[in-house]
């Protein structure tokens, strides 16, 4: 629950300005970025094994307490103080505002298909939702050599999707001779929608072992009927951002890649606006801040 009031912020890049007496992996001068952990254990079994992001006593970077009690105060704000566990460098040559929305909405979807074993190239992908993480996930997908497909509820999106990010196929979801002549047709899917919405027609589309990767905070129950799943031995599962060593890993791949996201960069000033645009899902597609370049003075 977070707690307010809350300074947000957990995809931060900035400038290492200063280090403790027992920091060795980062100097004055770095440019470094941190998502959404900030804190964890460190000794229970997902931080052994490099998941501490699925520690039960994770940290998150904003609207959070330290075991200390002290709050964490996002990356809205001149300063932020972390330790260095969870600071990843920022490969050179990378652009800032563009590499930013990589720690979250890149490492969320770049997780599950490294977990998953779902990198080689060849393989048949959905995409379902294009916000934030979608259109990463058509990015990622495409560069890792997979065909991929979005899934949208409506045609709005189309040119976009092919013509713009590079989407081997566009499916509306609302349209069911659409949906059926894909049945049977990829390997996994991506499931980035927040709201409830029905399971039964994605799973139609999985191929034998083919997962569907849900992404989506969702309060309501979800429901399925379970030949769906039986009689094709697929998998419903989940990922929740990344870990650390991913997130590098993940950086790096963009860069050998030239992958970035797709953004507009606003100043703090803007921030009611940009809320009010957020709830009318006018925004490509994401908002990065540029706190470094705001008036920051009471």
């Amino acid at each position: 629950m977070i707690r307010y009031p809350v300074v947000p912020g957990h995809e931060v890049i900035g400038e290492v300005v200063e280090v403790g007496s027992e920091v060795t992996k980062f100097r004055a001068g770095d440019t470094v970025g941190v998502g959404y952990v900030v804190g964890c254990c460190r000794s229970c079994e997902p931080c052994n094994s490099n998941n501490e992001q699925y520690c039960n006593k994770k940290v998150f970077s904003y609207g959070d307490v330290y075991p200390n009690g002290q709050p964490t105060q996002g990356g809205f704000a001149a300063a932020m103080v972390v330790d260095q566990k969870f600071v990843v460098t920022i490969p050179d040559g990378m652009v800032l505002e563009q590499a930013a929305p990589l720690l979250c909405a890149g490492i969320t979807v770049y997780s599950p298909l490294s977990h998953f074993g779902l990198k080689q190239s060849g393989l048949r992908g959905g995409i379902l939702g294009l916000g934030g993480v979608g259109h990463m996930g058509v990015k990622i997908a495409k560069a890792m050599g997979h065909h991929v497909t979005v899934i949208s509820s409506s045609d709005k999106k189309r040119t976009e999707v092919l013509d713009h990010l590079g989407a081997d196929r566009y499916l509306v979801s609302s349209d069911p001779t659409q949906m059926q002549e894909a049945a049977d047709s990829l390997d996994y899917i991506i499931d980035t929608v927040p709201v409830f919405h029905p399971l039964e027609p994605y799973l139609e589309m999985l191929k034998l072992d083919g997962k569907l990767i849900m992404m989506g905070a969702i309060n309501t129950p979800l429901q399925f009927a379970s030949p769906m799943v039986l009689l094709g031995r697929k998998t419903i599962t989940g990922s929740f951002i990344g870990s650390v060593k991913e997130t590098e890993e993940m950086l790096e791949f963009c860069k050998e890649k030239g992958l970035s996201s797709m953004i507009e960069v606003i100043k703090m000033d803007y921030i009611n606006t940009a809320f009010e645009r957020l709830e009318k899902n006018d925004v490509k597609y994401r908002f990065v801040v540029d706190v470094a370049g705001s008036n920051l003075s009471p």
